[in-house]
């Protein structure tokens, strides 16, 4: 073939798959993920991941380590192209062994910690404890920081406790400082009575993430904790999504504490979010 023909052959490959390449370039991906404790006992880790792909959503927030070596974790996600958003980290990890859980979080391409539970020894009783914590979680968000990281805290209902006004969340949040992002859990705020679109418009600008996920209406769904797949429940999502987009939130995390069936749930959950949403992942560049 001589270079004219090979040029004119090479040519027309390209054009024919310009609209394919030019559709990945125009079709930006919503800023969903799964937290993965509602996989916990759907199969292999390998088995959960699939779960994760096969619903469309291209990231996740981890537990842990999730049982597995930092390299085994790594492969697992390129295996299904998966992102590490984030990771839950007990308090107590972060106390101990800071520079392990960094270097664990960096190898798999991971660069927010986020608290997710408080064990009851170490949950303030008054303003001046949450005061105290937050002021802990400040110094911790410092250190993240210096390593390139960020440092979320995640809520249940217990931080919504009034202190004269202020919820225990609040007085954490305002003693940490801004380097502390939160990761707001839209259930919890509702089972502890707020509004989870007020809620979310007192930590504008520094939501790193919301967990989206619904509460079953009363006397439902008791073998599932009360909770429901998201836009299957009784929050007002027409609501919460623009308040949330408002607040300046950047991922939205599927989450169900305990599921019966975890890949509907899953699924679910990602198709409502793909449907309703209004904010989206920058388009992928070209390589």
């Amino acid at each position: 073939m001589n270079t004219s023909v090979r040029g004119t052959a090479i040519l027309a490959l390209l054009l024919a798959a310009l609209p394919a390449f030019a559709h990945d370039m125009a079709t930006p991906q919503k800023p969903i993920a799964v937290q993965m404790y509602s996989l916990r006992n759907a199969g292999s880790l390998d088995q959960q991941l699939k779960i994760v792909h096969d619903a469309g959503v291209g990231a996740v927030e981890t537990v842990g380590t999730q049982g597995v070596s930092a390299p085994e974790l790594k492969q697992l996600l390129d295996r299904y192209a998966i992102k590490a958003i984030s990771s839950h980290v007990p308090l107590a990890e972060l106390r101990k062994d800071l520079p392990g859980v960094v270097a664990f979080n960096r190898s798999i391409g991971n660069t927010t910690l986020v608290v997710p539970y408080l064990d009851a020894k170490d949950r303030p009783t008054d303003a001046a404890g949450w005061t105290a914590l937050g002021q802990e979680l400040g110094r911790i968000s410092k250190q993240v920081r210096a390593e390139g990281m960020r440092l979320a805290y995640h809520n249940h209902d217990f931080e919504l406790v009034d202190f004269n006004g202020r919820t225990g969340l609040e007085l954490l949040f305002a003693a940490a400082g801004p380097d502390l992002q939160t990761e707001l859990d839209l259930a919890w705020v509702a089972r502890a009575g707020y509004d989870p679109a007020v809620m979310l418009g007192k930590f504008r600008g520094r939501l790193f993430a919301v967990h989206a996920k619904d509460n079953a209406p009363k006397g439902q769904a008791e073998d599932e904790g009360g909770f429901a797949a998201i836009g299957q429940g009784v929050l007002d999502w027409n609501a919460i999504l623009p308040a949330a987009a408002g607040a300046g939130v950047q991922w939205y995390i599927i989450e169900h504490d305990q599921p019966r069936d975890p890949a509907t749930v899953i699924k679910t959950g990602a198709d409502y979010l793909r449907d309703h949403l209004t904010v989206s992942l920058p388009a992928r560049a070209p390589r």
